[in-house]
């Protein structure tokens, strides 16, 4: 467990709420995203309990209860929000978008009104911004 980490100690982001979890990990939310019509409605991060840089220092039994959470989460996103699909990524590395050095997996709902919709996560990679 890191001390300073919002992940280790999900007390520390008072507006981060654990919404289920297993023995290997939890479902975690911020307040602001469990509103409907919010902008990221819904999403949410998975988490191991045990302290891990990024998914692969993950062990075999965190990315089998990481699965089993995920469809315990998926069902309950479908209840609540009522996606009609979904984005899940990991963001391993500074350089891949890793803010937070604790592996998180990201499970964004996607709803067909959102202006984006129909755009995947490699859309910003697609983009001539992200060229070379």
């Amino acid at each position: 467990m890191e001390k300073h980490c919002v992940f280790c100690n999900p007390e520390l982001l008072p507006n981060q709420m654990m919404v289920m979890s297993n023995d290997y990990c939890m479902f975690l939310q911020l307040k602001e995203t469990q509103k409907k019509g919010s902008n990221l409605e819904g999403s949410g991060v998975i988490v191991p309990k045990i302290h891990r840089e990024t998914a692969f220092d993950l062990t075999l039994e965190e990315w089998q209860g990481t699965y089993d959470l995920l469809q315990e989460v998926k069902g309950y996103l479908d209840e609540m929000y009522r996606p009609q699909g979904y984005n899940l990524g990991w963001n391993c590395g500074e350089v891949a978008g890793q803010h937070i050095f604790h592996a998180h997996f990201h499970v964004l709902p996607r709803f067909e009104d959102e202006p984006l919709a129909g755009k995947g996560i490699r859309y910003m990679f697609k983009n001539r911004v992200n060229s070379r």
